[in-house]
Order: structure tokens, then C-alpha cells, then sequence
């Protein structure tokens, strides 16, 4: 992994216009790449000044698309692309950025809830790499890493679509996170909990302080159900440069009707109308981006977007966002892929396969990155005594299986098998399973993609230079 200071490593690999989409991507991930490195360097060395320059160098697009800015620890994804549906239900062009992708870095950018072409990813490459190596020799600030070049492509991108609205999720954080540049419409903060502790705080308010860093001045903030100490936090922040505060837990009140395993039925009472409201996406957790989601569009709709009572019921209607508690098969046995990857989103997990599916055994696949608290994972699934298979995915940060089974045996669960390969895990788990049960990957969201992959029949996408944790003997 190359050191993102030594821009002496920078070379340019563009002797034409063209590039293919392998080679573009391998250019991309050439870069330092802090979401799949297994080293990253302290929060306190993050900094705007350098995509600031870089988004300088190509005319500042960010600055030309009303912005929803979505931060938060669980749910900031899913909001996300309600917001986009939404928005797109209306006859809008919405750029769409998000992370990490699952099987393919287009995934990244879309428009709608279309990932872009190929061809326009390659195009992407071609014209913001001799700005990076500029801003990576020159700029003062060291080398310009992945994710700031995935962004600086997607707001590009949305320029050159002529996009009405962007709806950009922050990567890490919020206050020193890289989209963290745009003026936006409204931000938006989804259910904050432990995360990322080693790089954002090892207490909610902290990491509530960091997520609330994307609050702007005179700019409303949707907020999400929270903890007590979460939303004084970013009340605090609020009323420090003078946002306006939705809390959706007061303010945008809801009635279930109806949910089952294909999707949930509601009423929502919101800041300006009444929604009879259907989605696919499903659980408790979903309700509340939902409810995030429609005091979001109001609040664009205050400033003069376009979006009808009808738009806001189709857009949640159509809504897709994979490895949320996602129906893969249902045969004999279900297999669902869910990308929970800490306590908190673990335990709302649990509750919904518990008020959704009826079934016999839960036989679980389950990996997760180093630093994601797998113990606390497991202590919450030990309440649902599944017979589990340890695994490792691709993902350099993942832990290795052997180290995930003895923590899965301290916590009383019964390990039946361990896969340093997630397909071949849930190849072992569907041989398991017997009439009646739940298969279920989670743990992280690379463990849930590799899910996806064997069940769905999907290539991947393999990085090269990204390795594997090496495993300790002994």
C-alpha cells in the first residue's frame, strides 16, 4: 500500500484518451486506500484541504447541484437511496453517492438508483487523474487517496449529467469526511451508535460530535430517533450556527399496518401531509429511514423542489438497496444476506428475524472486519442459538475465521464450521440447513456481498496489490 504522502510513487499511466474500465479501476485503487487498508492513520490527520484543491482544480462542480448531505452509523445508505427514489419518482435527475460498493465500484455512482456505465467510469479516470497527480505533487497536502478520487469522479459526474439534485452519504464521519465540501439544502443525520471507535470516539457523544460536523448555517437537519446524549449532542451543534432542527421522532409520526417478509405497509404523519406508504425494505430500523426520508424531500420541497404527494409514495415504493436484510432464496430454507456490521445493527437484525420469519434453526454465516466489535456481534446472536460457520471475505481488514470461531465459542455459540472462503461457507450452510430454516451471512457487508455472489452466480471485482491480513501460525 502506498504511502498517500509519497507522491513520488504518482506516475502517469495515461499515454491516451481512452481507457478500459480494468485498467481505470486498477488506477483508482492504486491510490491509498483507507477503507480496505488495514492501516489508517489517525483522525486527527484527515483534512479538506486537499479534496478542497482538488475539487478547485476541476471547477468546483459540487458547488452547482442542490445537495442532501447524509450522514449517520446505521441506516445513512438506505436513507440515502430512499431520498433518490424518491426525488427520482418526480421526474428529477438524482446523482447518487455511496459506499463501499458491494460487487463493483460503479456501484458507487449512480444516477437513480442506476449505477453508471463502465465506458463512464473509464471516462472519469481519464479526465480527473492528471488533476490528482497534480494535486498529489504539488498541492502541499500529499497524495490524493481512493475514496477522495471516487468523489471528486461523482461530483463530476453529476455536473456533467446536469443533475437537479445530488444525494451524497458521507464516507467516515462527517466533519473531516471527504464529501464533507458541498453547501447543501439539508443534512441529514441516520440512528448514530458505536462505530469506527478507534478513529471517531469510543462514546456516542463523540462520535455524535463528528457526524454532526456536517451541519451548516442556516441549513435545516433531519435527525434521525436517537439516544438522548446523541441528539443533544447535535442540538448542541445546531444551535451553535444556527440550523434549524427536525427531530423525526417528535415530528414525523408513523402507523403500521402491515410487514411481512416481501415489505411493510404504513401510515406517516409528516412536516406537510399524510402518506400511505409501502416499501420492500424491511424491519424496524427501515421504518426509520423512512421517516428520515420523507422529512428530508419536505424539507427540499420547502425550498422549491418539485416533488408531489404521489412521487414520495412511488419513490418508497420502488426503492432497492441490497444486503439490507435481503431475500436471496426461499425454497425449502431461506437464505437472507444482511450487511450489519456492529452491535446495535446486529440486535435490530436479530428482532427482525424474530417478528418476520418463522422458521427452525438459524444456520449462520458470519465474518467481520478487524475493529467491528465481532464479540459484541455474537453476544447478540447467541440469543438465537444458531448453528454458525466462522468465515473470512476478501476484504483485507476482514478477521481471519479461526480467530472469529474462538470468539463465537466464548459467547456459547455452537461452531460447526470455518471457511477462510465465504462461498464455500455458504455452500456448507445450505448442506446444513433442513426444511424450515433461515440461512443467514452477515457480520459485515463484505461477508453479506460474497453471499450475494454465491447465491446470485456474480463476479466480483478482485483489486490487485490489496492482500489478505497475512495469518499468524501458532
Amino acid at each position: 500500500m502506498r504511502n498517500p504522502t509519497d507522491t513520488n510513487s504518482m506516475r502517469s499511466p495515461l499515454p491516451e484518451e481512452h481507457l478500459d474500465y480494468e485498467d481505470a479501476l486498477r488506477l483508482v485503487m492504486s491510490l491509498a486506500d483507507f477503507e480496505r487498508s488495514s492501516h489508517s492513520p489517525d483522525h486527527s490527520s484527515f483534512h479538506l484541504e486537499r479534496i478542497g484543491l482538488l475539487m478547485e482544480h476541476l471547477g468546483n462542480p459540487h458547488l452547482d447541484i442542490p445537495t442532501v448531505h447524509v450522514a449517520g452509523t446505521k441506516g445513512k445508505g438506505s436513507t440515502a437511496a430512499m431520498i433518490a427514489s424518491i426525488l427520482t419518482s418526480a421526474g428529477l435527475k438524482v446523482g447518487l453517492y455511496t459506499s463501499p460498493h458491494l460487487h463493483s465500484a460503479v456501484e458507487r455512482i449512480r444516477v437513480g438508483l442506476e449505477p453508471i456505465e463502465r465506458k463512464d467510469f473509464a471516462s472519469l479516470v481519464v479526465q480527473v487523474w492528471p488533476q490528482v497527480e497534480k494535486v498529489s505533487k504539488e498541492g502541499g497536502y500529499g497524495g490524493v487517496s481512493t475514496f477522495e478520487m471516487f468523489t471528486a469522479m461523482a461530483f463530476l459526474h453529476f455536473k456533467q449529467v446536469d443533475a437537479d439534485f445530488q444525494v451524497i452519504e458521507v464516507g467516515l464521519g462527517g466533519r473531516l469526511d471527504s464529501t464533507n465540501i458541498v453547501t447543501p439544502q439539508v443534512c441529514v443525520i441516520t440512528s448514530i451508535s458505536l462505530d469506527h471507535i478507534s478513529t471517531l470516539g469510543d462514546t456516542v457523544e463523540l462520535i455524535a460530535g463528528e457526524k454532526a460536523g456536517i451541519i451548516k448555517s442556516g441549513v435545516p437537519v433531519v435527525v434521525a430517533p436517537q439516544h438522548n446524549g446523541v441528539l443533544t449532542v447535535v442540538r448542541e451543534v445546531a444551535d451553535r450556527v444556527g440550523a434549524p432542527v427536525v427531530d423525526v421522532q417528535e415530528q414525523v409520526l408513523f402507523r403500521n399496518h402491515e410487514t411481512n417478509v416481501a415489505g411493510q405497509a404504513l401510515d406517516v404523519s409528516g412536516l406537510r401531509g399524510s402518506y400511505k406508504l409501502w416499501t420492500p425494505l424491511i424491519g424496524d430500523h427501515q421504518v426509520e429511514n423512512l421517516r428520515t426520508a420523507v422529512a428530508a424531500v419536505e424539507m427540499l420541497i420547502d425550498v422549491g423542489a418539485p416533488v408531489s404527494r404521489d412521487a414520495i409514495v412511488r419513490g418508497l415504493r420502488d426503492v432497492r438497496w441490497p444486503a439490507r436484510l435481503e431475500v436471496l432464496s426461499r425454497g425449502d430454507h431461506w437464505v437472507l444476506a444482511d450487511g450489519a456490521h456492529n452491535p446495535y445493527s446486529m440486535r435490530q437484525l436479530t428482532q427482525a428475524l424474530r417478528d418476520l420469519f418463522e422458521y427452525r434453526r438459524l444456520v449462520l454465516v458470519f465474518g467481520a472486519l478487524s475493529g467491528h466489535s465481532a464479540e459484541g456481534m455474537l453476544s447478540e446472536l447467541a440469543g438465537m442459538s444458531p448453528l454458525m460457520l466462522a468465515t473470512q471475505s476478501r476484504h483485507p481488514r476482514s478477521a481471519p475465521s479461526d480467530a472469529i470461531s474462538d470468539m463465537a465459542l466464548k459467547e456459547g455459540l455452537d461452531v460447526v464450521f470455518a471457511s477462510d472462503d465465504v462461498g464455500e461457507a455458504t455452500r456448507r450452510a445450505r448442506e446444513i440447513a433442513t426444511p424450515g430454516d433461515v440461512v443467514l451471512g452477515t457480520g459485515s457487508l463484505s461477508v453479506a456481498a460474497e453471499v450475494i455472489e454465491e447465491i446470485k452466480g456474480i463476479n466480483p471485482e478482485l483489486y490487485p496489490g490489496i492482500k489478505r491480513p497475512v495469518r499468524k501460525s501458532g
